[in-house]
């Protein structure tokens, strides 16, 4: 091994930790804990934040009220894919940028790993949300476990890049502190966030 790929390790250990104590607070996070409940003032700031990252300004978060109509507005945004554009080139960005601190394993065994702890987070957190909401639809918990492992991941890539200080939020950082919040940002359909 060369100097240059020996400092280069050296130099990605405590960004790799920082990355390893996100992944395993996950399990200690309030995930679906507050779904239909009002949307307070800071979750309607979180929510501006993500809506202008993307490019959508003329956007506006609308609440869910139940796990019912979370469903019809995943359904909806099969027919509406420009916030999912949007934010795929963000996470290539995000890759780019992290690319320059870590290398393409490194990276990749990272997101693997948030993949994971966020799965196991998810599964325990929708089944007992889902439970209290009386939704059995497996598609529709697999989409809500899906969005959440989706935007742990997205965090991840941020603090991967050292973007995760920067002011306003990083898009990505602002979807994933609703989810802490214990909401599910369910999507972008038309010109409505819909949150439960």
């Amino acid at each position: 091994m060369a100097e240059d790929d020996f400092t280069r390790l050296l130099d990605e250990i405590p960004l790799l930790y920082k990355v390893r104590a996100f992944a395993d607070g996950l399990a200690d996070a309030r995930l679906f804990m507050r779904l239909g409940e009002p949307l307070d003032t800071r979750e309607r700031d979180l929510s501006r934040t993500y809506l202008d990252g993307l490019g959508f300004p003329h956007a506006e978060a609308g609440l869910l009220t139940n796990w019912d109509e979370a469903a019809e507005a995943a359904e909806a945004m099969d027919f509406n894919p420009e916030g999912w554009e949007t934010e795929e080139m963000l996470r290539a960005g995000l890759v780019s940028e992290a690319s320059m601190r870590l290398d393409e394993d490194g990276i990749q065994t990272v997101l693997e790993y948030v993949g994971m702890k966020a799965g196991e987070a998810a599964q325990d957190a929708v089944a007992y949300s889902a439970s209290l909401g009386d939704m059995s639809d497996e598609a529709v918990l697999n989409a809500a476990a899906g969005s959440l492992i989706q935007a742990a991941n997205g965090a991840a890539l941020v603090i991967m890049a050292e973007a995760e200080d920067d002011d306003p939020p990083h898009p990505f950082l602002a979807r994933w502190r609703l989810f802490v919040r214990g909401r599910w940002p369910v999507g972008l359909a038309g010109s409505t966030y819909n949150i439960l």
